[in-house]
């Protein structure tokens, strides 16, 4: 794997990626095993298992970073490393609040109607 090496992101505050696919790869190893302790059929699990898996084949397949980046199509490894911590951090909060595990209770009626109320005409 060759080095990576350019001046600047050109984004304030977002310093150059070192070695972004070793940085790539064990993020998204980390996710994928924060999300294998979900259930099977829990949406978040589903949906961000197949995008992280989607991005490690990129990822494995594309050792130039610019066909990296364009292979993905969310902007440069540095924000791609970035958009990985946060998945991660989510993936890791998600595990604690369990989102596919049943209501405590009952919603309210009408909790998940839209609009939330009927939005009457004035009279004048």
């Amino acid at each position: 794997m060759s080095r990576y090496v350019k001046a600047t992101t050109g984004l304030t505050g977002l310093a150059v990626a070192v070695n972004p696919h070793h940085t790539l790869s064990a993020l998204y190893g980390k996710i994928l095993r924060a999300v294998a302790k979900m259930p099977d059929d829990a949406a978040y699990r589903k949906y961000t298992e197949q995008i992280v898996k989607e991005r490690v084949k990129a990822v494995e397949a594309n050792k130039d970073v610019t066909a990296l980046e364009k292979a993905i199509g969310c902007g440069q490894v540095e924000e791609l490393i970035v958009q990985a911590e946060n998945e991660l951090v989510l993936a890791r909060k998600m595990l604690g609040w369990k989102p596919w595990e049943k209501l405590i209770q009952n919603a309210p009626p009408k909790q998940w109607d839209w609009p939330p109320a009927q939005i009457v005409d004035p009279k004048i």
